[in-house]
């Protein structure tokens, strides 16, 4: 028996009861780190289920993963991250992301707003957060007779964005030979296509007034999310203006 070196208690077997504490760490090598990689990303049991699942049947993995069972899956939030960053490095590895730029400077041309869509399009993790808020106060709103409450809608969307990421991630990597405007018809027709479907499985996939819904709040959602940034944009070209002005 030992006394631990963080807390002084007592050690009875190979941990410390009172911190948790191991009674001998391990050496610091290759395998540890692997070990933390696949430990933070939930490699171990949650990411590879958590996409089968998604892609094959999302209404139901979700309900299991709200109602029963959280075991299981990647937690929704990580996940949202993960293949956000994902797809993102993979559109500048393919030079993907120079087909977006060219969408947006030819909508927005050099101005704040330009900028900030290229904000967006290079911090898809936090973007994507924030639509999923707009899209579950939506949701709220349109599937107000379903007893799921604003949070757990948010996991909802967490889950199917970030399935939708990792599809656009894999069309990605075919963005050269696609051509620019095919490769955005088609990540358009993916992205939206399988988020609808999805949030409408969630709720009943069977009544087609879901789908209808479902487009309806995820529409609407992209709404109030570009209403809420656009401004920003626009404030910052008047105060840039009116500094130069002064200067």
């Amino acid at each position: 028996m030992t006394n631990c070196g963080i807390c002084n208690n007592l050690i009875i077997g190979n941990y410390c009861s009172t911190c948790g504490q191991p009674l001998k760490l391990t050496r610091i090598d290759k395998h540890y780190i692997s070990h933390e990689v696949f430990h933070l990303l939930h490699f171990e049991k949650g990411f590879f289920f958590t996409v089968k699942e998604l892609f094959i049947r999302p209404g139901k993995s979700i309900r299991v993963f709200i109602e029963k069972n959280r075991s299981k899956h990647m937690k929704p939030v990580a996940f949202l991250i993960l293949t956000s960053l994902l797809f993102t490095l993979v559109s500048q590895l393919f030079h993907a992301d120079d087909i977006l730029n060219q969408k947006n400077n030819l909508s927005f041309g050099k101005s704040s707003i330009n900028d900030i869509m290229n904000w967006v399009k290079t911090h898809w993790g936090y973007v994507n957060i924030l639509l999923a808020v707009f899209t579950a106060l939506c949701l709220k709103l349109l599937f107000s007779k379903h007893n799921y409450n604003f949070f757990e809608l948010m996991i909802v969307m967490c889950f199917v964005m970030g399935e939708a990421m990792l599809l656009l991630t894999f069309v990605t990597m075919f963005a050269g030979i696609l051509g620019n405007q095919f490769y955005l018809i088609l990540s358009s027709v993916i992205s939206y296509g399988y988020t609808i479907w999805a949030i409408a499985q969630f709720f009943d996939g069977r009544k087609i007034r879901n789908y209808v819904k479902a487009f309806g709040a995820y529409f609407l959602g992209y709404i109030l999310f570009y209403v809420a940034i656009i401004p920003v944009g626009l404030i910052a070209d008047l105060i840039i203006k009116v500094f130069s002005n002064h200067h």
